[in-house]
């Protein structure tokens, strides 16, 4: 006969109460704290202060305030409860522990093999906030293998609605070490589908915000995902977990200091893309630099000041040979001419003082001949005169692009002036090349860039100078590379990110993909991605996995919406772009709620619509997957395709159901 659990479960449900009632007086002692400054800044900062602790300390009654349990033997008999963020008692002792604090590593590193100071490790088993179960795992036992945790089997597989959650309960030993990974640290996570490396790369920030907060306050956390469908599915989980400064964007917000009107033709964009164009636009900048024809002649007072024409350009030769950013070089250049002028003042006889020196260079003679050497350059209206302009384009491309792709680059027609133009994101991305070109883009503490293997070079290069000083989190997944630029290799990738010293970690345990699923979208692999080992499952749940041959194959998709929408969890219809509208009139018609991926809402809805080009990074709980065959020929090549293929097979975490009339792909037939 089991033993009776009941009282330590009401013990546990007890505990949990008083601590959510022991946050609810730390957030109101903090609502009650008075600022008072003479300083309108500092009664501001204080403010925002305040309203961000606010933020931290707000309880959410359906998020368990904290999911496990640490009986120390070594070195103190002490208990510990493990959650999102530290609560203390009205004596300032701890009651829950914050999941990043170094008492809590343990909870997801301990075994039995290495005990690591702990007796018993238990998992507590929430519904809806409301704990209903718990389980010991005791680690002293010698001799034992580990115990398998169906709590840990169930909130792995629960299903889902809406926005991606925290995993910080169900961590992996391999996961945490990533996680827990320095500051200084650069980590490139190459994950499969469903090993969590988008949640490692979210927890990872908050980790670090936790264990060097004054660090990254200052220098600034910010996460770069593919679309803003994407953040918005993933825009919870910090905050869920008390972290609210870290900042989140796109690669195209990133770059858009003009307006976006779009892609441009892939063939060009990749061009646009490629790493040689860096120094295609290097050459641009710095030949505006020239140097000087004549003396500069300096009238103040009585006499004529001058320097020799040899002198400037020496001057010159100087800041370019430091390295220096062409603006900081401009802004640099009238103070060097000026105190030129001044050694000439002293040779005189005179006495001339730095605020005369500081006159001499916002003198017109002296503006005038360094604008004229230096001139200020617009970074947009550039690129505009390289794209307009074949000759100017060809003296700068030199050697570095062939004639035919020079001619590729060339505007068929010209727009009216740089701000007219349509510019694409790989345009935009060049014009922010040029920009730190001529003024150092400012550096973050650490940059969490997800999705990465699909970015161009130029691209990579712009995240990169992002955090030149700082750390990156790295994530990604060769095999669904599906842009046609998507970096070869995370050698190639983090050389053009400036982080050649990064260490690389491979997850291929799938926490979140079914085996069924996992093992017939692996068989993509050879053909997508050969050098990549394969992904494992390692849930007991093999999955469902359903292939039908069907007459009208949006019919039959909505006959499977149908039957999967009684089930519990999200449902996502994963359709070639070119179906969406049609699968929006199939699912009118039937009267079925529903949003599309790319709509404002698109997170929040029972029945999701998803373009397959933006399914990418998202899971469902149950997947109905339209004709794969033209998800494949909605690429520009076979292999591209295919890449798009594999991210949507892999987006289900219990079911998938794939109906298609067209032949499947013959990778996918064989057996």
């Amino acid at each position: 006969m089991p033993p009776d659990t009941s009282d330590v479960l009401q013990a546990e449900k007890d505990y949990l109460k008083s601590s959510r009632a022991a946050l609810a007086v730390m957030r109101e002692k903090t609502g009650a704290l008075e600022v008072h400054s003479a300083d309108r800044v500092n009664q501001e900062y204080l403010l925002a202060a305040i309203f961000r602790r606010m933020k931290e300390l707000e309880d959410d009654p359906d998020v368990p305030l904290f999911f496990g349990r640490l009986d120390y033997i070594e070195p103190t008999d002490e208990t510990f409860h493990i959650g999102r963020r530290h609560v203390n008692d009205a004596l300032g002792e701890p009651l829950v522990v914050d999941w990043r604090a170094d008492i809590s590593v343990p909870f997801y590193r301990a075994s039995k093999t290495e005990p690591m100071g702990v007796g018993v490790r238990r998992r507590f088993g929430f519904t809806h906030g409301e704990m209903t179960a718990f389980e010991d795992e005791d680690l002293t036992a010698s001799g034992q293998t580990d115990q398998h945790s169906d709590i840990l089997d169930a909130e792995i597989e629960r299903p889902r609605s809406g926005p991606m959650r925290d995993i910080v309960a169900t961590i992996q030993p391999e996961q945490d070490v990533i996680v827990r990974a320095g500051v200084d640290d650069t980590i490139c996570v190459q994950g499969a589908p469903g090993t969590g490396k988008t949640a490692v790369g979210l927890h990872r920030a908050a980790y670090l915000l936790y264990a060097y907060r004054d660090q990254l306050s200052r220098a600034g956390v910010l996460v770069v995902g593919p679309n803003a469908s994407f953040l918005r599915y993933i825009g919870d989980v910090l905050p869920a977990l008390g972290e609210i400064e870290a900042k989140q964007t796109t690669v195209e917000e990133l770059v858009a200091r003009v307006n976006i009107a779009g892609p441009g033709p892939a063939l060009v964009d990749v061009l646009k893309g490629d790493a040689r164009m860096a120094e295609v636009l290097h050459r641009a900048v710095w030949s505006h630099v020239s140097l000087p024809k004549e003396s500069l002649v300096v009238p103040r007072g009585a006499h004529r000041w001058r320097v020799a024409g040899y002198q400037a350009e020496e001057l010159i030769t100087e800041l370019r040979n430091r390295g220096i950013r062409y603006g900081a070089g401009r802004a640099m250049l009238p103070q060097r001419l000026a105190h030129a002028v001044l050694l000439r003042m002293e040779a005189a006889g005179d006495s001339p003082d730095d605020r005369v020196q500081d006159s001499v260079a916002r003198s017109r003679p002296v503006k005038q001949y360094a604008d004229a050497l230096w001139p200020a350059l617009d970074p947009a209206k550039l690129l505009f005169r390289l794209f307009t302009d074949p000759e100017l384009l060809a003296e700068h491309a030199d050697g570095i692009l062939t004639a035919d792709e020079q001619a590729m680059l060339i505007w068929d027609k010209v727009p009216r002036s740089a701000g007219a133009a349509r510019w694409s994101v790989a345009d935009a991305t060049l014009i922010d090349e040029i920009a730190d070109l001529v003024d150092r883009t400012p550096s973050l503490g650490h940059v969490v860039l997800d999705e990465a293997q699909d970015l161009s070079a130029m691209q990579l290069r712009a995240v990169g100078r992002r955090c030149s000083t700082g750390s990156m989190t790295v994530l990604g997944d060769i095999a669904q590379g599906t842009t046609p630029w998507a970096t070869p290799s995370w050698d190639e990738a983090l050389k053009h990110l400036g982080k050649t010293g990064a260490h690389t970690e491979e997850l291929t345990a799938g926490f979140r993909v079914p085996g069924q699923v996992i093992e017939y979208a692996a068989r993509l692999l050879p053909t997508i991605a050969p050098h990549l080992k394969p992904p494992t499952a390692v849930r007991r749940a093999r999955g469902e996995l359903t292939i039908s041959r069907v007459p009208d194959s949006l019919a039959a998709a909505v006959t499977a919406v149908h039957e999967v929408s009684e089930r519990p969890g999200s449902i996502g219809l994963i359709v070639p772009d070119a179906l969406v509208t049609a699968t929006r009139k199939a699912l009118q018609s039937q009267g079925i709620a529903f949003s599309v991926l790319g709509d404002e809402d698109d997170v929040d809805a029972h029945l999701d619509v998803v373009p397959a080009s933006l399914a990418k990074g998202l899971e469902f709980d149950h997947v109905v997957l339209v004709e794969p065959a033209a998800i494949v020929a909605g690429e520009a090549d076979e292999r591209t395709g295919l890449r798009r293929l594999y991210v949507c097979l892999t987006r289900a975490v219990t079911s998938l159901v794939v109906v298609h009339n067209e032949d499947l792909p013959e990778v996918l037939e064989a057996a």
